[in-house]
């Protein structure tokens, strides 16, 4: 028997709070911290322990809860580039629903912060004052304008990005070699989530090379640019197999449940959409890390020629990889905007040559 938030990691803080708040009669929660820093976690757990009163995770309600598979906590994730209107239409139907087992009825809110405004005006009556079963938990990377009335109406929860060492002790914790552990957590970027898949990721060290080298194999070619593309694309395939895997076996475990059990209402769609939703991210956090690292190459150069003429361009093509890296959060085509990218950075070569001549 074990608590719902020890899969809360390097968190503290945050739980003590909400450990607290478990106990009052507060019904609408922001919950503010980076991605992968085990706020989605946290947001289950804590529902957990208003829905059973407990904190004991062996109960069956507990288990499905922490799925994402419980009646009466509902999980919404947007389906275009934000949460619209529309969607907010949804939310507050739902929360206009009496519980189908509980005493009270969770909704959870997932990447506010990409909430359009007309969506936030729709929900903020709602949230402000919620029917008497209903708690709202959201969840946002960041707080942003359009957060700005909801989050007076909210009690805020900060989420730290997690420490290298805290994500290491974690995976050591779970039967990782500290070595691996010590140089998956580096790579992670602060996700723990991220460094679980790392871990099985035999693909790493030759994807993280494959991103450090973009600027060297720039030649000024259009043929080059698309040899590179389809190049990072297939390194992306790579990365994604773990998480496959794990897909899978997760299908075959439910499949034979519901063989033995003969249990109907499965979830496979729910599970069958999540799973194309964590694949999406998977492939979102690879890029934004590898991109970080093509950033690096050019950071690296500026930082051994700071006087270089061609300063003005390297901090153009640095500018333009880390708004692309922001842009990947909205559903953009992979393929296309890396193309754009790399059609606006100057190749290693050329710059190395303009050193030379000065």
């Amino acid at each position: 028997m074990g608590s719902v938030w020890s899969k809360v990691v390097g968190q503290q803080r945050a739980v003590e709070k909400l450990q607290h708040f478990g106990s009052t009669n507060v019904q609408s929660f922001l919950f503010v911290g980076p991605e992968g820093c085990g706020k989605e976690h946290a947001a289950r757990a804590f529902a957990s322990t208003l829905v059973t009163g407990s904190d004991i995770d062996s109960s069956r309600e507990a288990n499905l809860i922490m799925r994402g598979e419980f009646a009466d906590v509902n999980e919404i994730y947007r389906v275009g580039a934000a949460v619209d209107k529309e969607e907010a239409e949804s939310i507050v139907s739902q929360s206009s629903t009496t519980p189908l087992e509980a005493k009270v009825k969770v909704i959870i809110i997932h990447e506010v912060h990409l909430m359009r405004d007309s969506a936030a005006v729709r929900l903020l009556k709602t949230i402000e004052e919620p029917a008497r079963q209903m708690v709202f938990i959201l969840l946002a990377d960041q707080l942003v304008p359009s957060l700005t009335t909801i989050n007076s109406r909210c009690v805020v929860v900060n989420f730290a990005r997690l420490a290298d060492p805290d994500i290491a002790a974690a995976l050591v914790a779970e039967g990782v070699f500290p070595a691996t552990a010590a140089s998956v957590a580096q790579a992670s970027q602060g996700n723990l989530d991220r460094a679980r898949l790392l871990v099985t990721d035999n693909y790493l060290a030759r994807r993280q090379e494959a991103f450090a080298t973009i600027s060297a194999r720039l030649d000024g070619t259009s043929a080059a640019i698309v040899k590179i593309v389809a190049d990072l694309m297939d390194h992306l395939d790579k990365a994604a197999e773990a998480l496959e895997t794990m897909h899978e076996r997760e299908l075959k475990e439910l499949d034979e449940r519901v063989a033995l059990t003969g249990e109907r209402g499965s979830g496979r769609k729910n599970i069958a959409d999540r799973h194309k939703r964590e694949l999406r991210k998977l492939r979102t956090d690879e890029l934004r890390s590898g991109l970080s690292v093509f950033a690096s190459s050019y950071k690296d150069l500026l930082t051994q020629n700071p006087d270089t003429s061609d300063g003005d361009e390297i901090i153009a093509a640095i500018a333009a990889i880390h708004k692309t890296i922001s842009a990947l959060g909205l559903n953009i085509n992979e393929n296309l905007a890396l193309h754009a990218l790399l059609l606006r950075c100057p190749p290693l070569k050329t710059l190395a040559a303009s050193l030379q001549s000065h």
